[in-house]
C-alpha cells in the first residue's frame, strides 16, 4: 500500500488529490502553487515571491517525507507567462542546487490564479 502525504506545512489539496504519494522508492508530488499554507491563499504578487512560496511548499512536502531537494530527480514547472522564465529560474536555482531533470512550459492558466506551479518526482531510498 502506498503512503499518502498530508502536512499542514504545505497547502491542502484544492481538489480530489493528495499532496504526494510515496511508492516503490519514489515520491510523486502534486504541483505546488504559491498558496501560503497559513493564509490558505496566494499572498505573494510578484513572480519571484510566488516562485519562492512554491519552492517552500515543495520543501514542506519533501520534509514531511524525510527528504531534501537533493532527493528530487525530475521537476515539471508551469508558468502563466513565459516572460517570467528568467526571474523564476533565479529563485528555482537557489533551491534545486542538484539540478534535477526539468521541463518548464508556459500554460494558459494555473489554478488559484498562480503565476507558477512546481511538480516533483523524488527518490526515497
Amino acid at each position: 500500500m502506498f503512503k499518502v502525504t498530508s502536512t499542514d506545512k504545505a497547502p491542502a489539496a484544492i481538489g480530489p488529490y493528495s499532496q504526494a504519494i510515496a511508492e516503490n522508492g519514489f515520491l510523486f508530488a502534486s504541483g505546488q502553487v504559491p498558496i501560503d499554507p497559513a493564509a490558505g491563499k496566494i499572498t505573494a504578487e510578484s513572480i519571484t515571491d510566488q516562485a519562492e512560496q512554491s519552492c517552500k511548499n515543495v520543501q514542506a512536502i519533501l520534509e514531511a517525507n524525510g527528504l531534501t531537494f537533493d532527493n528530487v530527480i525530475k521537476t515539471t514547472c508551469f508558468l502563466a507567462d513565459i516572460a517570467d522564465f528568467g526571474a523564476f529560474n533565479e529563485v528555482y536555482a537557489k533551491y534545486f542546487t542538484s539540478k534535477p531533470a526539468r521541463s518548464c512550459v508556459a500554460v494558459k492558466d494555473i489554478p488559484a490564479g498562480a503565476k507558477c506551479e512546481i511538480e516533483i518526482l523524488a527518490v526515497t531510498k
